[in-house]
Parts: C-alpha cells; sequence; structure tokens
C-alpha cells in the first residue's frame, strides 16, 4: 500500500499532536489539588537525584574498570588524575544520600497521610518497588569500589541467600560466580548496577501515570472536588522549583565542603579478603533494617524480621483499614503512635551504626519488635476501631 506525501504529513501531524496533547495535560493543565503543602515536593526532588545518580554514573562508567585488580585503581585514577573526576565522583556518593533522604521523607509522608489507601494502592505498591530497586541498586553500587567495607559488604549481603533450604548454597555461588567473591561476582555487580537505575525510570514513568489517573492526595485526606482544584502549573511548578533550590544548595555544600561525612574510612583501603574490619558498617539508608538483622542471634530469623520489616510498606494498603477521612490530621492518638514509630526508627538506624554489643542489640530487639507490631496489629487495630466508631456514629444518627 502506497501513501501520498500528504497523508505521511498528516499522520506526523496527528502523532506530534497527540504527544503536545499529552505532555500539556501531564505538565500544565493537570488538576492539582490547591491546598497540598510543600511535604508534596518530595517526590520530584527523588526524580530529580535520580537523574543527577544516571547522568553522574554514565560518566563514571567510562573511566571505572570492573576488575578486581583495577577497580580500587580506578577509582583513585578517577579522584586524582581525571579532569574534574572528583566533583563527578562526588556528585554520584552523596547524590545517593540526597535520593534517599527525598525517598524516606516522601514515604514519611505517604505513611502520615495514609496516601496508600483506595484508590491509590497501586501506585503505593509502584514506589515501594521503586524503593526496593533502589536498595539493590545502592548495595550493588556500594561494592565497586572495591575497598574493604565494598568487599565484606558483599560478603555479608550475599550469604543472607544461604538461609534458604536445598537452593541456598547454590545460588550463593551462582551470584559470586565462582566459590568466592571474585571478578566475576564484580563484573556481575557492576553490570546490573548499570542496568537497574533504567528499571527504575520505567517504573517512575508508571507510578506517575497511575497517579495521575486517581489524583495526588491532600493534606487533609478527604477526596477533593473539581472546584477544588488548580491548574498544575504555575502553582506546583513554583513550590517543586522552591524545594529544589534549597536541597541542591544543601547537596553542593556537601559536595564541596564535607564530601566524605556520609563514607566509611575503610573503604580507603583495598580490599582484602583475609583481613576483617572490626565494624562492618552499610550506609546511612540501611542502618535500620541492619540493627534489626544484628539484634536477633539466630541467623535465619534475622534475615527473615530484616525482610519482613521492608515487606511490609509493601503489604500496608491491605492491614489498614478504608476510611472516608485518611489524614492523620484530624486523628489524635493514631498520630501519636505515627511520630513514636518514627522515631523508632530513627533510633533503629542509630543503633545500626553503633556496634554490636550490649546495650545496643538490646534495644535493636526492642525497636524490632515495635516497628513490626506496628504494621502488623497496631495499625490493624486502631484502623478497626476508626472504623467501628465511625460506622456507630453514623447508624446513630
Amino acid at each position: 500500500m502506497r501513501f501520498s506525501n500528504l497523508e505521511i504529513k498528516d499522520s506526523k501531524h496527528s502523532y506530534l499532536n497527540l504527544i503536545y496533547y499529552f505532555l500539556h495535560s501531564f505538565l500544565i493543565e493537570y488538576p492539582s489539588t490547591y491546598n497540598i503543602s510543600y511535604f508534596w515536593n518530595f517526590g520530584f526532588l527523588a526524580a530529580i537525584f535520580l537523574m543527577v545518580q544516571i547522568v553522574s554514573g554514565v560518566f563514571l562508567a567510562m573511566h571505572y574498570t570492573p576488575e578486581v585488580s583495577l577497580a580500587f585503581f580506578s577509582i583513585d585514577y578517577i579522584m586524582r588524575d581525571l579532569s574534574s573526576g572528583w566533583f563527578l565522583r562526588y556528585l554520584h556518593l552523596n547524590g545517593a544520600s540526597m535520593f534517599f533522604l527525598c525517598i524516606y521523607l516522601h514515604i514519611f509522608k505517604g505513611l502520615y497521610y495514609r496516601s496508600y489507601q483506595s484508590p491509590r494502592r497501586f501506585v503505593w505498591v509502584i514506589g515501594v518497588l521503586i524503593y526496593l530497586c533502589a536498595m539493590g541498586t545502592a548495595f550493588l553500587g556500594y561494592v565497586l569500589p572495591w575497598g574493604q567495607m565494598s568487599y565484606w559488604a558483599a560478603t555479608v549481603i550475599t550469604n543472607f541467600v544461604t538461609v534458604l533450604p536445598y537452593i541456598g548454597t547454590d545460588i550463593v555461588i551462582w551470584l559470586w560466580g565462582g566459590f568466592s567473591i571474585n571478578n566475576a561476582t564484580l563484573n556481575r555487580f557492576f553490570s546490573w548496577h548499570y542496568i537497574l537505575p533504567f528499571i527504575i525510570i520505567g517504573l517512575v514513568l508508571l507510578h506517575l501515570v497511575v497517579l495521575h489517573q486517581f489524583g495526588s492526595n491532600n493534606p487533609t485526606g478527604i477526596k477533593a472536588q473539581i472546584i477544588d482544584k488548580v491548574s498544575f502549573y504555575p502553582y506546583s511548578y513554583i513550590k517543586d522549583f522552591f524545594g529544589l533550590s534549597l536541597f541542591c544548595l544543601l547537596f553542593l555544600f556537601i559536595v564541596f565542603f564535607m564530601p566524605e561525612t556520609l563514607n566509611h574510612s575503610d573503604n580507603y583501603i583495598e580490599a582484602n579478603p583475609l583481613s576483617t574490619p572490626p565494624h562492618i558498617v552499610p550506609e546511612w539508608y540501611f542502618l535500620p533494617f541492619y540493627a534489626i538483622l544484628r539484634s536477633i542471634p539466630d541467623k535465619t530469623f534475622g534475615i527473615i524480621a530484616m525482610f519482613l520489616s521492608i515487606f511490609l510498606f509493601l503489604i500496608l494498603p491491605n492491614l489498614d483499614v478504608q476510611s472516608y477521612v485518611k489524614s492523620l490530621f484530624f486523628k489524635t492518638l493514631y498520630k501519636k503512635v505515627y511520630w513514636f514509630i518514627l522515631f523508632n526508627l530513627l533510633y533503629l538506624g542509630f543503633l545500626g551504626a553503633n556496634s554490636p554489643v550490649q546495650p545496643y542489640v538490646g534495644l535493636g530487639l526492642l525497636g524490632t519488635h515495635l516497628h513490626i507490631l506496628y504494621f502488623l496489629f497496631i495499625v490493624c487495630f486502631l484502623s478497626f476501631i476508626e472504623y467501628y466508631f465511625f460506622n456507630l456514629n453514623i447508624r446513630f444518627k
């Protein structure tokens, strides 16, 4: 079948019009609740720092050598000999911390305003999957410098799989590419660290599409009508870019004046399989879950508790009963419990940064029980009480 030039031009114009309509409806005329606060900035900020990570990571990959005898020295070359290499490395190193800071604030905002409830359950699930992929990407990236902390962190984390009956040891050998962490392991970790961010981009786009289908939540937690909304541009743009300017100032201050604050000094020692560091410490964004792992003496139950504490976020929409008013702003008891659990999670992070001795281990065990009990029982109990009294009030009226 042959097409005339006029028909081809018309088809091109129709595709361009479709793309223009799609972008215009998503970025300009999208109806946004007028009363959203600056807490709604963190999703946008996380996306910006994700792009910083991808761009800086692509340029770093051009000079990195994924080989056990050269990886450590390739990082040294980037820092000392490559023009502006130190800037790229510190952007990538501290950009991960800024990304996770935005992710955690975004999650805590969603927990406070209960954004995981219907009709945004799928939005929440995709967001948690983004978080899990980001954790995997960060762990793989932590191994690549091939310092002492990198090597032994990889040893500890990959050995988690050995708790699986019958197949655990075989999976670890497959992950390592041999019977110990070697060159094949580093190559596999580098490949996955390069691929996963692009998978995260796909999940982010899906997250936005589903979010725009149902609309954003708002601080009151009450379903907003069309008359209560304004166009996304320029109102939300002003809030987003104001928050971005503040976070960029903080980010650049860390990059230029205190870039090594969040990095462990042992990672500037080349990996040595014969010398174990006295205290293996992950990055700060893993510390709460690391404290949960260490607090339980039994290895199997410790790993189960750690992964359960993470995957509880994924099943949270099924644990919390649907309510008409979602926000904790109007729920005095629920709000107090929320702040207590948030403080407990931060305290677990503090415990994870300390040596695994008493009283830190015992306090970590207490914090672990509180964290799991909150999601499995306290949330369900408070939701049931709220739902029961709400229906009872309607019945009497």
